[in-house]
């Protein structure tokens, strides 16, 4: 197969996965989350800063107790938010004319539908065991599930239309009520079904066959290098990389991350070390292919007038891992220059923050995950503190060590082509 068949290979395939509508809906969806994750995580953290002094002051003042009321809401309670987002984000790719908000709704209920009840002191309450972290995989299949009913429902008019003349509102409330009926009985049956296995339950029958075998196989080290070798291999070809693996991503590393968070608000040791807190401030630091190196050896030691100009305007941005200007105007993109070190830097990279923590040099990072656009050092900071921050510093280092002999090559062939031009342009003049 040669190059050109390669290239539309691999960005057909990559197209067909970034438009599929369920699996979009589901990384839209958990980026919908992603303000009631942060602020969790900020409240968990603030609640179980170790330090001595400061835990003293805030036990003291009744401050550990307030921080731990959006945390113990925020952080544990997640996928009780993302079940509606999937639902409402399928129903509005699916079909934009139907009623999301009502799909997102039945949704939540159809969760709690399957989740189980105990008793405590005599009335019966939800734990927050399936709520969080280990409900998550539930809450994605639920919210799939009933957003495809819910649109197949409607679009086959099987719904209770009202007279013209009724507000909108009563008329959306009747509509809804043939497809809650049809979803909450099956949702009922499934329920009811699972309790009878030795499960008890289909939130631990789902968390035993799916989830917890994915965070296995997802939480080693081959799966980082794997995850980050997909995404750099798309970028190369101009695929935004990450928005077509992003469902895996948020499937598997965020549900990590939120353990180690729920492990920090109980008191207890985290140790998943791969997370969006891990991905965001070791993996792609200065943004996919970890560019922030090569970005500082574009600003500071070209000598070409073309790649000095697009360091200084891509350095500032790189802090920020926004690296669209380094990727299209270096290029890196279809540049075979530049695809040893834009695809194989960012696993070493990821290797030695992932070893460094494996083996206990510096802590594991607690896995608060940041949007996209959030500054270095204060991600890999929230993270772990000065020693993540350490690390993240010499990852960069690493970054320089890797792109500068490939940096020197491309710079050296502008310098050849400005030289060139500049003395065609003096023989031209005389």
């Amino acid at each position: 197969m040669n190059f050109d068949k390669l290239k539309l290979s691999v960005i057909g395939t990559a197209s067909k996965i970034s438009k599929n509508k369920y699996l979009s809906s589901i990384s839209e969806a958990l980026t919908s989350v992603m303000p009631v994750l942060m602020l969790g995580s900020f409240a968990t953290l603030f609640a179980n800063l170790n330090i001595e002094g400061y835990q003293n002051f805030i036990q003291k003042t009744g401050l550990k107790q307030i921080f731990q009321i959006p945390a113990n809401v925020l952080i544990t309670l997640l996928s009780v938010y993302a079940v509606f987002f999937v639902a409402y984000r399928l129903v509005s790719n699916l079909n934009p004319k139907v009623d999301n908000a009502g799909a997102g709704l039945i949704s939540l209920m159809s969760f709690f539908i399957l989740t189980p009840i105990t008793k405590v002191n005599e009335a019966n309450a939800f734990t927050f065991q399936f709520l969080g972290a280990q409900g998550l995989f539930v809450a994605i299949i639920v919210g799939l599930i009933v957003g495809k009913l819910y649109v197949t429902i409607v679009e086959r008019n099987w719904i209770i239309k009202m007279p013209k003349g009724v507000p909108p509102t009563v008329a959306k409330t009747f509509a809804n009520l043939i497809p809650g009926t049809v979803i909450v009985i099956l949702f009922t049956l499934i329920s009811y079904l699972s309790s009878l296995t030795e499960f008890g339950s289909l939130h631990q029958m789902i968390y035993t066959f799916i989830q917890a075998p994915l965070h296995n196989i997802g939480g080693g080290y081959w799966s980082l290098v794997i995850f980050v070798f997909v995404v750099q291999i798309l970028w190369f070809f101009g695929i935004h990389g990450f928005m077509v693996v992003s469902p895996i991503f948020y499937s598997v590393w965020l549900p990590m991350g939120l353990e180690n968070l729920e492990a920090i608000s109980r008191g207890e040791a985290h140790h998943n070390i791969l997370s969006g807190g891990f991905y965001n401030s070791f993996v792609v630091v200065g943004g996919s292919g970890a560019t922030l190196g090569l970005a500082i050896l574009l600003a500071f030691f070209s000598r070409s007038k073309r790649y000095k100009t697009l360091g200084k305007l891509a350095f500032p941005a790189s802090i920020f891992s926004i690296n669209e200007p380094i990727i299209f105007g270096a290029p890196i993109v279809l540049n075979p220059f530049m695809l040893i070190p834009f695809v194989f830097g960012p696993i070493i990279v990821s290797s030695v923050a992932y070893w460094s923590m494996a083996l206990g040099i510096v802590p594991i990072a607690n896995g608060t995950h940041f949007p996209a656009g959030t500054p270095i050092i204060l991600n890999s900071f929230v993270n772990g503190g000065i020693p993540l921050v350490i690390l993240q510093f010499v990852c960069i280092a690493l970054q320089i060590l890797i792109y500068y002999p490939f940096f020197r090559l491309i710079d050296k062939r502008s310098l050849e082509d400005e030289r060139s031009a500049l003395e065609q342009e003096a023989a031209h003049g005389a």
